[in-house]
């Protein structure tokens, strides 16, 4: 899958990103906010997230940084400029499809 296709973000994804919007983070913290910003609904396998980080990395969305705690190898992650402009590309679509769904659920039928 390429990140560069037009296609809207998994949600495994958007969560990852959203998860780097504030601050670096390592993997294991990324699985944990991933399922807090779900509310527990979404709890990502350590294969699935490694695997969305490396296609990430190789989109350059995100790049590796280091971290003052080095003591166990932690390979710690953050957006790029254009890792945000997507999220923000996707948050955009997103309010757009809430917005029509919303016209159009709540509309008086004639």
């Amino acid at each position: 899958m390429s990140f560069d296709d037009g296609k809207p973000l998994s949600e495994a994804v958007l969560l990852i990103l959203t998860s780097l919007a504030a601050d670096a983070q390592h993997g294991y913290m990324l699985l944990k906010s991933i399922e807090r910003l779900s509310d527990g609904r979404v709890r990502l396998s350590t294969g699935t997230l490694y695997g969305a980080l490396r296609r990430l990395l190789e989109a350059g969305w995100i790049v590796t940084v280091d971290q003052d705690d080095q003591s166990r190898d932690k390979q710690a992650y953050k957006l790029t400029v254009e890792g945000r402009r997507r999220l923000t590309l996707e948050h955009a679509r997103l309010k757009h499809l809430v917005r029509l769904t919303g016209a159009h659920l709540y509309r008086k039928e004639a």
